[in-house]
């Protein structure tokens, strides 16, 4: 027995090579498509939170979106790939083998895969107001330290939002985000930095006219 569900075979996702007591950035979405602030975000978790490294977990779809990604799982994937220019970065599609749609699923499997890694889920401001609309969301605070990065026009959309006011004593300092892998959750940090105005709706949008 390897402790998984039968739906959740272990075989069916390879993780990249971490040591023992790592700390690693889990960082999803549909990235459809990838921009400058999907880059600020990553880059921002890895440096204030100090992060071993970062995974890029690229979904198949969004569940709270109505529409598909306009590009497919592997187009986006190399697109990441393409922009994401750091050696601590590894870009997986875990949630496409796995057979999983929710974060609160994805979250799970890997700390039963990797008991012996410290994650943290990286997030950028503007997913922060619309969190209480995710699937299991508290399963998601009670697992797992959580690294908010500030987003332009997002910052008091998130701090004034359900999870922000419920979780208002359980977040740490700016300064002090490097302590969220080794700390117990629920526990998260609003994390202030450089800041990109792109946006993929924007840039979809712009995509469309064009074509």
């Amino acid at each position: 027995m390897n402790g998984f569900p039968p739906r959740y075979p272990a075989q069916r996702v390879r993780l990249p090579a971490v040591g023992v007591g790592q700390s690693v950035g889990l960082y999803g979405g549909s990235f459809d498509p990838v921009h400058d602030g999907h880059i600020l975000v990553a880059e921002q978790g890895l440096k204030a939170v100090k992060l071993d490294w970062i995974w890029w977990l690229v979904t198949p779809g969004n569940p709270l979106k109505a529409h598909d990604p306009s590009h497919g799982l592997e187009a986006r994937m190399a697109a990441v790939d393409k922009v994401a220019g750091n050696p601590r970065a590894h870009i997986l599609d875990v949630e496409q083998h796995l057979g999983v749609r929710y974060t609160a699923d994805t979250v799970s499997i890997l700390q039963t895969m990797r008991p012996d890694v410290r994650f943290v889920w990286l997030m950028g401001a503007d997913n922060l107001a619309g969190f209480h609309n995710w699937n299991e969301w508290k399963s998601i605070v009670a697992r797992v330290p959580i690294a908010v990065i500030d987003r332009p026009g997002s910052r008091h959309a998130a701090l004034s939002s359900k999870v922000a006011q419920r979780f208002e004593k359980q977040r740490l300092d700016s300064v002090d985000a490097a302590l969220l892998p080794g700390a117990k959750p629920p526990i998260w940090s609003f994390v202030r930095g450089p800041l990109s105005s792109s946006s993929s709706t924007l840039l979809r949008a712009k995509r469309a006219l064009l074509s």
